[in-house]
């Protein structure tokens, strides 16, 4: 089986109205669907993506305002990258400087990163692709031809390097690239969130908390194609639960051996089958089981706005 590379990546934040700020306003990333966590509906779920919110192009949070901290480290994804198109580090240079956001440049692979922070310490990096269809969601200053186009990969920190490094490639079908320095690269046949770089030295337990990642999902496309994984990998000794209806997609979850969180999630129904495409991200939509309490989960939440900052 062959996964065709990540779905998601879903971390916590802090204040609500400074993610949105960040991501939405600083980097020109669509807010495609507003809901609560169904685990704990007095927490948002904010969903930020390209401008159709296609798989592979989207991050998702939990704030949590006015909370611990947490610490990266194995067990977690340690850097989220996005990829930009040809040309437009330049211009991600200047607008980083015009907003003040620290940042530094590497180099991995023979690529050029751009890598800098979130308000709430997540790391994150740009580099440039020649693969995955250009974001047609222009906010502020952010035209098409510079906009974020979706996930680069990730960097995986692992307490076990070798075992995490033999589940993408010998169970998840990702394909091996090489090594450089403490990084294994891996890549699937997707052509966005499709680069995968493992570190091959633990760097000590990471501590969940805001400003780190609570699980990274992978794309399965369809429901047929998700029972056949949890099958799958159940047969290859790793504990999977139940399928979880997550409204947008259905999701299946197991922790591999290097202590990271994984997600098997659909690529259907999407984000548009309770919105239009139009109005996607632009109110609160919460499953059939909460709306009968919408006054009251509303009233808990923090308000917010999206808002160009330029």
């Amino acid at each position: 089986m062959k996964t065709t590379g990540i779905h998601h990546i879903t971390a916590i934040v802090g204040h609500p109205q400074e993610n949105v700020d960040f991501y939405a306003g600083v980097l020109g990333l669509r807010l495609v669907k507003q809901t609560v966590n169904f685990d704990d509906p007095g927490t948002y779920h904010f969903y930020f993506g390209n401008d159709t919110g296609k798989p592979g192009t989207i991050i998702t949070f939990f704030p949590w305002p006015n909370t611990y901290r947490g610490k990266i480290g194995d067990g977690q994804v340690g850097v989220t990258s996005y990829a930009v198109p040809k040309g437009a580090l330049t211009f991600w240079e200047g607008r980083f400087t015009k907003f003040n956001i620290p940042y530094e440049k590497a180099e991995r692979f023979g690529e050029q990163y751009l890598q800098f922070e979130d308000p709430h310490g997540l790391q994150l990096e740009l580099v440039e692709r020649e693969e995955g269809e250009k974001n047609h969601w222009e906010f502020g200053d952010i035209t098409s031809d510079v906009a974020i186009k979706g996930f680069a990969g990730a960097t995986l920190y692992s307490s076990s390097p070798e075992q995490t490094a033999n589940l993408l490639h010998n169970l998840m079908g990702l394909e091996e690239v090489g090594t450089e320095r403490e990084y294994r690269r891996f890549r699937s046949n997707g052509d966005i969130g499709n680069v995968v770089d493992v570190n091959v030295t633990p760097v000590g337990s990471g501590k969940m908390g805001v400003g780190t990642v609570h699980h990274i999902a992978w794309r399965a496309k369809d429901d047929e194609d998700q029972l056949n994984w949890q099958k799958y990998i159940g047969n290859h000794g790793y504990g999977v639960t139940s399928v979880r209806d997550r409204n947008y997609f259905n999701a299946i979850y197991f922790r591999e051996h290097g202590d990271i969180l994984f997600e098997i999630a659909t690529d259907p129904p999407g984000f548009a089958h309770d919105e239009s495409y139009e109005t996607m991200g632009s109110t609160l939509k919460l499953p059939a089981q909460f709306e009968p309490h919408r006054t009251k989960i509303e009233d808990v939440l923090l308000p917010f706005q999206v808002r160009e900052l330029d």
